[in-house]
């Protein structure tokens, strides 16, 4: 039984509110015969520290609380905000609602039948668990560890963010839930320099966790990834171009993955048809073998929640079984409209956005191969450890990523270090131009972060080692 101890102390203490209130602008704005309502509440607190070059550039504090309120009436919605959280914006909140006037469908809207959340993070303020002053030799820390490790470093950035949010919602059926939910996150980057040569290598991680998570052992780790990225980049020569075998390594490289099949898993785009995935449930999308899913439960994960932010709880859900595809991602609104389950993952940005179909932690389970019978497989071929930023365009699902580490196979073993390289192709291609799935599932260390149709939010990734047959590598030799 949930106490709300925080999000009164948060939220409902310091308004004119109580929940006997909240209860009575919902059943207002059910009264307009809408299908669905609620009303969301957020109060958030966000820091940020940065170092460069051994100082201290930025240091920054914020503050921000408001209120949500939305009705749903078929595929529209209404929708309005306010940063001022009282009765009295709450009443100008719901007038608004009701002056828009549309009318539900007498739709009967089926939440998940156990919807009692777990906890799956700690409830405390990261901002709070540690003094500022050992923040920030968190980061001089990571400022010597990297030029003790190799003299070709020339400069080093560090940043530590971390963020607590308090949400409250009062859903459709009156049920009132809360969540806390604190993130961490911490970053690296380096240069190296060699004989008229610049090179960059980054690192990062964090979680739902207090400040005390970033240990010595976790900033070495870090810091010494970032400086093996730099200088294994200034030794990498041009990347060969034309289609070839690729194998992707595991963990953070299920950013692709997540772009370019994820996207087009979520309930929103296939309801509307726009997908690449639309209108193939139960067919074969992928090659045997093939296991996806979206997994918010994930004790501690930056993509983890214990409800998403309509109120109900996050799942592991199965997207695509063997190769075949059994599963979207689902908010209410979209779930309700396609007659499928809500899978617990209506997410928004903030109270001042609409929730809408987004991933948690999304992943390829293992299969049955080592990563070394995988690269023992290919004669030639390009072997991506590592990512960095990409495209790709949801309806037909093709997509552009660059490696930021990437090296030659040659004759079943990895040979040299190429840069340049950049994975072209499609998602639903891809997914069937796998022949081997390494048995070394692993997670990103928790910087990711999605982008949908102007919103943020933090997600998590992962695979195995993946050999795909036969894909389309652009390079600059």
């Amino acid at each position: 039984m949930q106490d709300f101890k925080l999000s009164n102390k948060y939220i409902i203490n310091k308004s004119d509110l109580n929940h006997q209130n909240l209860l009575r602008y919902l059943d207002e704005i059910k009264n307009n015969s809408v299908d669905y309502a609620d009303i969301y509440f957020q109060y958030s607190k966000n820091e940020f520290w940065s170092l460069e070059d051994g100082v201290v550039k930025n240091g920054s504090y914020s503050i921000d609380q408001g209120v949500g309120v939305r009705s749903i009436s078929g595929e529209k919605t209404a929708f309005t905000y306010s940063d001022d959280i009282s009765n009295a914006a709450l009443k100008s909140a719901v007038c608004a609602i009701k002056s828009m006037g549309t009318h539900g469908k007498g739709a009967i809207y089926q939440l998940p039948k156990n919807n009692t959340p777990s906890q799956k993070y700690i409830n405390e303020d990261p901002t709070q668990s540690i003094p500022n002053t050992e923040k920030i030799e968190i980061l001089e820390k990571i400022d010597k560890l990297a030029k003790n490790l190799s003299p070709l470093v020339s400069k080093v950035s560090a940043s530590l963010a971390c963020s607590f949010d308090v949400i409250l919602i009062q859903n459709h059926f009156g049920r009132l839930v809360e969540d806390v939910r604190p993130l961490v996150r911490l970053s690296v980057s380096v240069i190296v320099e060699s004989k008229g040569k610049r090179e960059q290598g980054s690192s990062g991680g964090g979680g739902r966790y207090n400040l005390n998570y970033f240990d010595d052992e976790i900033l070495s780790k870090y810091t010494k990834e970032a400086v093996d990225n730099a200088l294994i980049n200034l030794e990498a020569e041009a990347s060969p171009a034309g289609s070839m075998t690729v194998v992707l390594g595991s963990g953070w490289p299920g950013i692709l993955l997540h772009e370019a099949i994820g996207h087009g898993l979520e309930g929103d785009f296939n309801r509307k048809g726009t997908s690449a995935f639309s209108d193939k449930m139960g067919q074969q999308v992928a090659s045997k073998g093939i296991h996806i899913v979206d997994d918010g439960t994930i004790d501690g994960r930056r993509g983890s929640l214990n409800v998403d932010d309509e109120g109900n709880v996050t799942k592991n859900t199965t997207l695509i079984e063997d190769g075949k595809l059994v599963g979207y991602i689902q908010d209410a609104q979209n779930a309700n409209l396609m007659n499928m389950d809500v899978t617990g993952n209506g997410r928004r940005e903030s109270y001042a956005h609409l929730p809408m179909p987004r991933m948690t932690n999304t992943y390829m389970l293992n299969g049955n191969h080592t990563k070394e019978e995988i690269i023992k497989s290919v004669k030639n071929g390009l072997y991506a450890n590592n990512f960095g930023g990409g495209q790709v365009d949801i309806t037909s699902g093709k997509f552009v990523f660059s490696a930021s580490e990437a090296y030659l196979i040659k004759d079943g073993r990895i040979s040299h270090p190429v840069k340049g390289a950049t994975i072209i192709g499609n998602g639903p291609d891809i997914l069937k131009q796998v022949s081997m799935v390494g048995n070394d599932l692993s997670l990103d260390s928790g910087v990711g972060t999605c982008g949908k149709d102007g919103q943020s939010v933090p997600v998590g990734v992962g695979q195995p080692t993946l050999k795909i047959d036969n894909i389309v590598v652009g390079g600059t030799n």
